[in-house]
């Protein structure tokens, strides 16, 4: 029983199609269409759902780290309410403003990203030509309907999935579906069996008519096409959160924590030593408040959001913040081969002609290692006449101006290469007749005048042409073809095939006479071969750098494409994926997995397979994929630990790119579909660009731990005050107004200069972070909290005690918090912090190399961000608005130069514990090997 009423369409015949579908060869009247509009729907993949802009908007509210800042800010504005007029409303205040700030900045990237998305989608055509009450007219795609007679035209996309009733010399373009290349003949003869996307009298929606034209009725349409299933299975795959969000998720669980235990600890200890409540509160609020780094949350966006805006420029659109970052810890890149590694276009790449295999390189005829003249190619004028004259593409002038090719991409490739040689100056000779291109004879010919003689031309797979020959020319002499001449053409021809090259062989003829009818028997007998023609999709001149840099980075790729095995080799061999050497020669066992094979595969077997390779074992390569298969791939690759990057442009992608970590789309051959489920979209197409946003991708995670370790640090002198006021009885050294002046004020833009750091040297020479790696690890909380910040803690504390009592304040004499002197000495505590920040920025560019090495003057907007942080000072210090909200005074200017030792000291301090750690870091084995070639 078939799984629905069309799914022997491809059965029967043109009556019996018509029948079924209750339409004729007039199409449908408009009143038909319109109740069948009714009852099946628009022609329109179901999107799926989108967020409003506000819903958008207000989930940046409501994450974790968020919910803590308005905890924080919720205590603030109760302990106002208790006690008015201490300020902290004011500090309550600042942190829901932190809170709308971070909102703001990534709904305005996620937004301008979707908009960009948007503009992308609106270049698609959206017409399409059918059969209306006996008249063509042109409609809206989303108003066919089953039984729509459409007419199907050279260039354009079927607008749904159709059953032939006419074909006249039609080929069909189904990459989108299947991810093969190849030109596929369409017919309107019934079939009995096949594969059904190889069925030749089906097309299907997506898919493009790449020469030829025809009619055909419409039978799915929507999600009902082979297209909306595809779109269906990526719609309901899961993609999970981002490693780096899975992480912030835990660091701000860990801050959280902390936070409440020691605020709910420390209120307790007030208590307990006789504190008032309201002391207490305070005491607990500022253990609370210091210890959240209200600075991380904006930085972290205000970060990827730069980093976003640095790859827009290099044609990376990323439309999810946390892929940037995701895209540092990818160990495994799943990509397609067609139009992700292959330019998706054919190419003359060598000739066979004169018994030598010449090669085409940049315009120039190569044979031998030497090059060949102009004047000497002129000797196979008749070859390339075949190739100029025996073939249908045309040459048409685009809207900027510019000469392009359309047709058939072999035809294409066919007159694109004579005309690159320069071989298509002379007048065109006049066609006279043409026996087209089918399945059966496998070849095309044309006659044509060419100085008052009668000329035929053939061109076609070699064994179908080779029979009809009986004589060769070689060396501009016509000779009758020996069986030892077959042989070599044959090895040759073979030769090419298995470099994934498609053979076309060319021969030609004197007619005596013009016939009364083109017929196969009087035209195509008696042939003169001429040559070969081998033909490939290229790879991208990238893309081998980028499979090397990989390989350096220890990123394994895997190829998983819907062509066929061979081609999939060869490409593989061409970009260093897979070495260059057959299995014999170099002993190392290369897998190539068909999509049948895996059909009937264990899981077990596939995660042996996919396994990290043994030194010397290439990565297996996945052939005749469907969707399904290359979604089984990567659900086992995320399944196995893998964090997996997927590219594709075609509809069978989408699956696997919504399931992966990161799905990366093509922009500009991409399908809708794809690019509407990836994360980002490389808007020219080059995979090589993904080794960019990789190497972009670590250096947001390693600029990421930059600046928390910044951030950090200063949360130690900012702790220790209120430990001191509340376990020692110190007067309180900085309030908590002055601790958010720290948090967002002084150090945020510093740290923005630590987030745009630009990639260090070996980056790419690094193996990925392991998933379990914590960003926040114990190292970089020993750095940042016991030596850093105790280094800043004292500092700060040492200069606050001496500033009072070289004021004239002794131990144990009150000290009242409204007095100038309490004031003056507060703001001592915060320029202390402020200029060890200084000190500390620069510290924090590396966590091994020195200073110094770097280069003090290399990151501009450290530089800017060091002037924005004392201009903010300034204005917290010296100015009345500043010294009301934040309880400060105007400080005298001898004071800075002790402080400026201080940071100093800092510095130095950092720069001898790097001396060490690299001394002992020099006397262990290396921690990595570069993936097998």
């Amino acid at each position: 029983m078939p799984e629905s009423p069309h799914d022997d369409i491809h059965r029967l015949s043109i009556e019996e199609v018509l029948h079924r579908l209750h339409t004729t060869e007039a199409g449908l009247s408009t009143e038909e269409a319109s109740k069948r509009l009714r009852e099946h729907g628009p022609n329109i993949l179901l999107e799926p759902p989108h967020n409003a802009p506000l819903r958008s908007f207000s989930r940046h509210f409501i994450h974790f780290l968020a919910v803590l800042l308005w905890i924080a800010a919720g205590l603030c504005f109760t302990a106002d309410m208790m006690n008015p007029g201490e300020g902290m409303a004011t500090v309550g205040w600042a942190i829901v403003a932190v809170i709308v700030i971070n909102a703001a900045f990534a709904f305005i990237q996620e937004y301008k990203a979707e908009q960009t998305f948007a503009a992308l989608r609106r270049l698609l055509p959206d017409k399409a030509w059918v059969m209306r009450d006996g008249q063509p007219v042109e409609i809206e795609r989303r108003d066919i309907v089953p039984g729509d007679v459409l007419i199907l035209e050279e260039g354009e996309r079927v607008p749904a999935d159709a059953r032939l009733i006419e074909a006249v010399g039609m080929r069909v373009d189904n990459a989108a579906l299947t991810g093969e290349a190849r030109p596929k003949r369409r017919t309107a003869e019934p079939v009995t069996s096949g594969h059904r996307l190889d069925l030749p009298n089906l097309v299907f929606a997506g898919t493009t008519i790449l020469s030829g034209h025809g009619r055909a009725v419409a039978f799915a349409v929507g999600m009902r096409s082979e297209f909306g299933k595809v779109a269906a299975l990526a719609t309901a795959t899961e993609s999970g959160a981002s490693p780096l969000q899975l992480e912030i998720a835990k660091v701000t669980r860990l801050i959280a924590a902390l936070s409440v235990t020691m605020g709910a600890l420390f209120f307790s200890i007030g208590l307990w030593a006789g504190l008032s409540i309201w002391t207490s509160f305070v005491f607990g609020i500022g253990i609370i408040v210091a210890n959240v780094p209200e600075g991380l949350l904006p930085t972290v966006t205000l970060a990827l959001a730069m980093s976003s805006q640095r790859m827009a420029k290099r044609n990376v659109l990323i439309k999810h913040l946390p892929a940037v970052e995701t895209l540092g810890c990818t160990t495994v890149i799943c990509t397609d081969k067609t139009g992700t590694l292959t330019e998706n276009r054919m190419k003359v790449d060598r000739v066979y002609v004169d018994g030598r295999v010449i090669e085409s390189r940049d315009g120039c005829f190569v044979a031998d290692g030497r090059l060949i003249s102009s004047a000497e190619a002129t000797r196979w004028r008749r070859f390339f006449d075949v190739l100029l004259h025996c073939q249908n593409a045309k040459r048409v002038r685009r809207s900027d101006g510019r000469w392009t090719a359309t047709g058939d991409p072999t035809e294409v490739a066919l007159l694109e290469f004579v005309i690159e040689h320069g071989l298509a100056h002379r007048p065109s000779l006049r066609r006279m007749g043409e026996l087209p291109f089918d399945a059966d004879r496998k070849r095309m010919s044309t006659l044509h005048w060419s100085e008052g003689r009668l000329l035929a031309f053939t061109k076609g797979a070699p064994e179908s042409v080779l029979p009809l020959c009986t004589t060769i020319l070689i060396d501009g002499m016509v000779r009758p073809m020996g069986e030892s001449d077959r042989a070599t053409v044959l090895n040759q021809s073979r030769g090419f095939a298995e470099q994934a090259h498609r053979v076309l062989a060319i021969a030609m003829r004197d007619v005596a006479h013009r016939p009364e009818q083109i017929e196969v028997e009087s035209i195509e007998e008696d042939l003169t071969f001429l040559g070969l023609v081998a033909l490939v999709d290229p790879p991208r001149r990238e893309v081998p750098e980028a499979v090397a840099t990989c390989r350096r980075a220890g990123v394994r790729i895997v190829m998983i494409t819907g062509d066929h095995p061979l081609t999939a080799l060869a490409v593989a061999k061409a970009i260093g994926l897979v070495p260059d050497r057959t299995v014999e020669e170099s002993n190392v066992p290369l897998t190539v997995i068909e999509g049948a094979q895996l059909d009937h595969m264990s899981d077990e077997h596939l995660r042996r397979l996919l396994a990290p390779p043994q030194t010397g074992k290439p990565s297996p390569l996945f052939a005749r994929m469907a969707p399904r298969h290359k979604l089984r791939v990567v659900s086992m690759l995320k399944d196995m630990g893998e964090i997996v990057a997927v590219t594709g442009d075609g509809v069978n992608d989408a699956p696997a790119l919504k399931r992966a970590d990161i799905g990366v789309a093509m922009g500009l051959a991409g399908a809708d579909v794809a690019k509407e489920t990836a994360d980002m979209i490389l808007l020219d197409d080059n995979f090589a660009t993904i080794v960019y946003a990789i190497e972009e991708g670590r250096t947001v995670y390693d600029n990421i731990r930059k600046f928390s370790t910044y951030i950090l640090a200063s949360n130690v002198p900012e702790i220790v005050p209120f430990l001191g006021y509340g376990l020692a009885g110190w007067p309180l050294a900085l309030t908590i107004p002055q601790v958010l002046a720290v948090d967002l004020g002084t150090d945020m833009i510093p740290a923005l200069g630590l987030g745009a750091e630009r990639p260090q040297a070996d980056i790419m020479d690094r193996p990925p972070r392991d998933r379990r790696e914590r960003m926040l690890n114990l190292p970089l909380l020993l750095r940042a909290y016991l030596f850093l910040g105790v280094i800043e803690a004292a500092t700060a504390m040492t200069a606050f005690f001496l500033y009072l009592t070289g004021e004239g304040w002794t131990w144990g004499a009150p000290l009242d918090w409204s007095s100038p002197l309490y004031r003056e000495a507060t703001t001592v505590t915060l320029a202390a912090i402020v200029l060890a920040q200084v000190a500390n920025v620069f510290a924090c560019r590396s966590d091994h190399l020195s200073a110094a090495r770097i280069g003090w003057f290399t990151n501009s907007l450290i530089l800017w961000g060091i002037f924005a942080e004392l201009a903010i000072f300034a204005l917290v210090a010296y100015t009345p608005i500043g010294n009301r909200l934040f309880g400060t005074s105007p400080l005298p200017l001898w004071i800075f130069g002790p402080l400026a030792l201080g940071g100093a000291g800092l510095l130095l301090a950092e720069e001898g514990r790097k001396l060490l750690a690299n001394r002992l870091r020099r006397n262990l084995p290396p921690a990595r090997k570069e993936l097998p070639a």
